[in-house]
């Protein structure tokens, strides 16, 4: 198989680095930056923050109020704050930088798509544009995973197709995207969901990190 692997693309943190934000305290935040704008908010009905926020601006929309602008830049920034402190106390994995060294010595181009900021991305890994060539965070493009064009921008920039890469990461939302851009699927168990979670979705791979995937990658 890593004869025909072009592309390796990486979820960022759970995936390569250690997971350190409290998602749940972020949307917490959001609503409260934003209620003070948009006090008829929706509830977060347990949907992810940026969904959350695409349904508050269109209900805003809706109600006939211009306010998305300000909606956005209110719960952005609660959220960044929130990324921006976790990423203070989190790393990158201890295979990580060997990882993607050896997947560059084979001609295979690491990527990183994240729903995370840049700036976060930066504090936890300063070395990353030494290691990984590509890195899309939410800053860079127009919409984020899961849905495809995010993964379809970063293969794109590697030159390869969807059925030359292999979509790595350690949510649900990981292998959605990565099945949805038509590319190989791999779930690793040092994140949010469990194996049987990510079993459930039936990926192509499961390991329990990132290491261990490129273990049995190489294997085949």
């Amino acid at each position: 198989m890593i004869h025909s692997l072009k592309a390796v693309v990486f979820d960022f943190d759970g995936t390569l680095a250690i997971p350190t934000i409290n998602f749940n305290e972020m949307k917490q935040r959001a609503h409260t930056a934003v209620k003070g704008v948009y006090p008829n908010l929706p509830d977060l009905n347990g949907l992810p923050l940026l969904e959350w926020l695409d349904m508050a601006q269109k209900q805003a929309a809706q109600e006939k109020l211009s306010i998305a602008e300000a909606i956005e830049k209110a719960a952005i920034s609660a959220a960044k704050d929130v990324e921006l402190e976790a990423a203070a106390r989190s790393d990158v994995f201890t295979w990580g930088r060997k990882l993607l060294s050896e997947l560059l010595k084979r001609d295979i181009i690491p990527c990183i798509v994240t729903r995370n900021c840049t700036e976060a991305v930066h504090i936890v890994f300063p070395d990353v544009d030494e290691y990984c060539p590509i890195v899309l965070t939410r800053d860079d493009v127009p919409m984020v995973k899961p849905d495809p064009d995010h993964l379809h921008r970063a293969l794109v920039l590697a030159g390869c197709q969807p059925e030359e890469a292999i979509m790595t990461g350690d949510h649900i939302m990981d292998i959605h995207t990565g099945k949805a851009a038509g590319t190989l699927t791999a779930g690793v168990c040092t994140g949010e969901a469990t194996r049987e979670e990510l079993e459930a979705e039936h990926p192509d791979f499961i390991a329990a990190d990132c290491w261990d995937l490129f273990l049995q990658i190489t294997s085949r």
